[in-house]
Parts: C-alpha cells; sequence; structure tokens
C-alpha cells in the first residue's frame, strides 16, 4: 500500500474512510502500537510488540490490520528538532519500507518530535518509578502521537 510522508499529503489526495487507526512508535527493540476507537475520539495504548526480523514485524501489524479493521497506520516519526530526518527517523522510514508490501491500508508518517517527552513528563509527574517508566514509553508515546492526528483530524 501507499506510503505518505504526512497526515496532510494523505488528505490532499484521499479521504479517511471511517474506521479504526492504529499507531505505530517504532524503536530498535519495540514498537510501541496505540489503536482509535472506531468514531476516531479516542487514543488507547494497544500492546507493545517486541521486534523479532522485518518479515514477522510487517506480518504482525497486517495481522493487527486486520483484526482490527484499521483504515490506516499512522507511524511517528521521530523527526530532529530543526525538523530534519536523522538517525532514528532514517531507521523508522527503513522499517517502514520493509514491511509497507504486507501492511494493506495506507501509512502515514506523523511528526512525533516531543512525544516521549511529554510522556516521560507526565509520568514523571505520577511518580513512576524509572523501570516502569522504560517499559511503558513506547506504548504510551503512540497512544499520545495517535491521540495527537485524532485532534488533527477533528479540526
Amino acid at each position: 500500500m501507499a506510503v505518505f510522508s504526512s497526515l496532510s499529503e494523505f488528505l490532499t489526495h484521499n479521504e479517511l474512510s471511517q474506521g479504526r487507526l492504529i499507531c505505530l512508535d517504532v524503536g530498535d527493540k519495540f514498537i510501541g502500537i496505540a489503536i482509535s476507537d472506531t468514531l476516531r475520539l479516542i487514543s488507547s495504548p494497544y500492546k507493545l510488540y517486541e521486534r523479532k526480523s522485518y518479515q514477522k514485524d510487517g506480518l504482525e501489524i497486517a495481522n493487527l490490520v486486520s483484526k482490527e479493521n484499521a483504515v490506516a497506520v499512522i507511524i511517528g516519526l521521530p523527526v530532529n528538532l530543526s525538523g530534519e530526518i536523522g538517525a532514528q527517523a532514517e531507521k523508522t522510514i527503513q522499517f517502514i519500507k520493509k514491511i509497507e508490501d504486507q501492511v494493506q491500508v495506507p501509512l502515514i508518517f506523523w511528526d512525533e518530535r516531543f512525544s516521549s517527552q511529554a510522556v516521560e513528563k507526565m509520568m514523571l509527574s505520577f511518580d513512576t518509578s524509572r523501570k516502569k517508566r522504560e517499559k511503558l514509553i513506547d506504548k504510551l508515546a503512540s497512544t499520545y502521537i495517535l491521540q495527537g492526528v485524532l485532534d488533527y483530524l477533528k479540526r
């Protein structure tokens, strides 16, 4: 399926059909996954998936899309503060290139520059231990990213 560099690029050429959205926060070892409700009002943490191989990771995401009847997958793109593509963003782009043929819905990048920091601050305000923060950060970051997309779509 097609990969879009931004939600606005996608919306310029397509209409986003009704249904759930899935969001991925791709890390080197784990992928945080969040999902929206069918009305696209609320983002909820789904799971933390431990990466295995491009083939298995793509299959996992494709199965999730099918199981949840998702209409698109949002991918958090960790661009640099200047807005440029850095090393981690390049890894995310390469990951999506490797799995895009397995996923049968649009794949849409979303600038997630400050998501991890925002989630980390929130967890610190709740006095979450460092060990718990490390386990939750990717899953909660994907939830934060997806809520940003949902809020954008409401406007």
